[in-house]
């Protein structure tokens, strides 16, 4: 398994696979633009990390997209991403965040954002750091 999953056990690699199978409307959408490396880096779907998964992932510069519903929304679950986002954090993975209403209404600025960052991270050289 080694460092691209940070541990993951077999019941997230399991519960990873059935989201893959069954992705949202706005999953689908974003990954018309991430898939066979259309912005220059590849992005894996439902990527296991540690005891989360990720919507897309980026190994090679460290990179977590998330795509949002309404549920996000709710307090409980805003507290929940916060604690997520930091034991991700912790691995050295930036993750950005989109609403679902971004990817379905804006999707031309979700990925221009999402190239911003690839360039971001590409000139600080987090994808040139040695990968165990």
């Amino acid at each position: 398994m080694g460092d691209m999953f940070y541990g993951a056990i077999k019941p997230i690699f399991e519960r990873a696979e059935e989201l893959r199978k069954n992705p949202t409307e706005d999953e689908k959408l974003l990954w018309l633009y991430l898939k066979r490396n259309q912005l220059g880096v590849r992005f894996k779907r439902q990527h296991p990390i540690w005891m989360y998964i990720a919507d897309f992932y980026c190994h090679e510069l460290k990179l977590v997209i998330e795509v949002d519903g309404s549920i996000h929304n709710l307090k409980q679950v805003m507290e929940h991403d916060i604690i997520r986002e930091e034991d991700i954090s912790s691995f050295g993975i930036k993750v950005i965040r989109f609403s679902n209403n971004e990817v379905k209404n804006r999707i031309e600025s979700v990925v221009e954002r999402i190239k911003f960052t690839i360039s971001e991270l590409t000139a600080n050289g987090t994808n040139t750091e040695k990968q165990d």
